[in-house]
């Protein structure tokens, strides 16, 4: 059986670059353990997929979110398998059909003060009766509640977590939101 797992690599320029592609001064090459040479990104997914690997982490089960700040792959929970990929894709789809907007603006409407999208996601799960684990409530939620920002209903009060890459690339853990005042 054939090992596949897709790493990138930074390289300098070289004497063919006729089908690399140009990044920020370098070029990033992708190579499967399989000795596979892969030209771009868009080439790496389609070789990761039709190997069963995952295509966010390319098979690697650590997601790259800035250079210097990795975590595990959120994508396939670590996994760097395709299946869990789809599975986390299903559920979540299946979570933005059970958490919706208005349900999120229903249970957050009696706070009065700022609130965590720990404690947010906590009432979804308890109000719909979902088990730990079920649906991936938080991250249905947290994008609910990015939502509700765009639209000027809330504010995020949470200072980040980390700086990755000056103000531009920001880590929050557990944000803080609060209804926006006057609306």
């Amino acid at each position: 059986m054939r090992k596949h797992t897709i790493t990138a690599l930074w390289e300098e320029i070289p004497d063919d670059a006729d089908d690399l592609v140009l990044v920020r001064g370098g070029f990033r090459l992708y190579l499967c353990l399989c000795g596979t040479h892969l030209a771009d990104r868009p080439a790496a997914e389609l070789h990761a997929a039709e190997t069963n690997q995952c295509t966010t982490c390319l098979g690697s089960a650590i997601e790259e979110i800035v250079p210097g700040f990795s975590q595990e792959c959120t994508a396939c929970a670590g996994t760097g398998r395709r299946k869990a990929q789809l599975t986390w894709e299903l559920a979540y789809v299946e979570a933005e059909t059970m958490i919706t907007v208005d349900l999120v603006r229903t249970l957050i409407a009696p706070l009065t003060g700022p609130f965590q999208l720990s404690q947010v996601a906590d009432t979804v799960r308890s109000t719909l009766g979902l088990p730990v684990g079920r649906l991936p409530v938080g991250p249905r939620v947290r994008d609910v509640l990015r939502q509700l920002e765009a639209a000027g209903e809330l504010t995020l009060v949470s200072a980040p977590d980390e700086l990755l890459r000056g103000t531009t690339v920001v880590l929050y853990r557990d944000p803080y939101w609060q209804h926006v005042l006057g609306r």
